[in-house]
C-alpha cells in the first residue's frame, strides 16, 4: 500500500485529516499511532475553525517529528524546519489553490484528495 492509500484508509476508517495524514506517515516520524491520532486529533477542519487544512497540518507534523528542532541553540535545525514547513505549503498552495480548509473544501467529497496529496508531498520532502 503506498502513502497516498494508507493516508486514506486511515480517513475511511472516520479519522479527521490531519490524524491520516500523520499517522500515513508514521514510518518516517517513529510516532505510537495511538499518540499520533491523539495529538493530531484536533487539528481537522482546519482547527476546527475552517483555517489552515488539517492535511496541510498533519504534513508539518510530520516533517518536525521526521526533522526535530529541539535544542534552541541549533540554528541550523531550525532553519532546516521552517524551509520545510515553507516548501510543504506552498507545496499545496500551488496544488490547491490555497490551503483554508474552509475554502478548500466546499463539500467533503474533495478531503480524500487533500490527504493523499499531503501525505505524497510530505514523504516526498521527507526524503530529499
Amino acid at each position: 500500500m503506498d502513502i497516498k492509500e494508507l493516508a486514506i484508509k486511515y480517513h475511511n476508517s472516520g479519522f479527521n485529516c490531519a490524524q491520516s495524514v500523520l499517522c500515513a506517515l508514521g514510518e518516517y516520524t517513529h510516532l505510537d499511532e495511538e499518540i499520533a491520532l491523539a495529538i493530531s486529533a484536533g487539528f481537522g477542519g482546519g482547527i476546527r475553525s475552517g483555517e489552515i487544512c488539517g492535511a496541510i497540518s498533519g504534513a508539518i507534523m510530520a516533517l518536525g517529528l521526521a526533522n526535530p528542532f529541539t535544542d534552541s541553540a541549533d540554528t541550523e535545525s531550525k532553519d532546516r524546519i521552517s524551509l520545510l514547513v515553507k516548501e510543504c505549503v506552498a507545496a499545496g498552495k500551488e496544488k490547491f489553490g490555497c490551503v483554508r480548509c474552509s475554502e478548500l473544501k466546499g463539500d467533503k467529497s474533495n478531503c480524500p484528495y487533500y490527504i493523499a496529496e499531503m501525505a505524497a508531498i510530505a514523504e516526498i520532502i521527507i526524503n530529499n
